[in-house]
């Protein structure tokens, strides 16, 4: 029996500037979050570094030389929340940028905001 799947709630821009990616790339990201959505992990998602656990995920996908990334957590058993969605700017290492990840964290806060409005109701 498959598991229900979970909605998707965009937080901030990220819903935006995911649908500025090329369409290959949205159909790769795409798949990925789908997965999340049913409780699955794709292969091209690991552990964003600076959370604890593995509750928020980054998705990645490199196409024609250029690298995309969406981060969401899978925290809330009800949804999936992605937190951002951006093309990756640093020409070298895989680290992804401080200003992302804090954005990221920011963005956390407010889907956790969110998630308890929806508790309380």
């Amino acid at each position: 029996m498959v598991e229900d799947v979970k909605p998707v709630i965009w937080i901030g821009s990220s819903y935006n500037d995911w649908k500025a990616f090329p369409d290959d790339v949205q159909d790769v990201l795409g798949y990925s979050l789908h997965l999340a959505q049913q409780g699955e992990t794709a292969q091209n998602v690991k552990p964003l570094k600076g959370f604890k656990g593995a509750s928020v995920l980054e998705i990645v996908d490199r196409f024609d030389s250029d690298t995309y990334r969406a981060i969401h957590t899978v925290s809330f058993r009800e949804a999936v929340y992605v937190l951002h969605a951006f093309q990756k700017k640093s020409t070298r290492g895989i680290t992804t940028r401080k200003i992302d990840v804090d954005l990221a964290k920011q963005r956390l806060k407010l889907a956790e905001a969110i998630h308890a409005t929806y508790q309380e109701q």
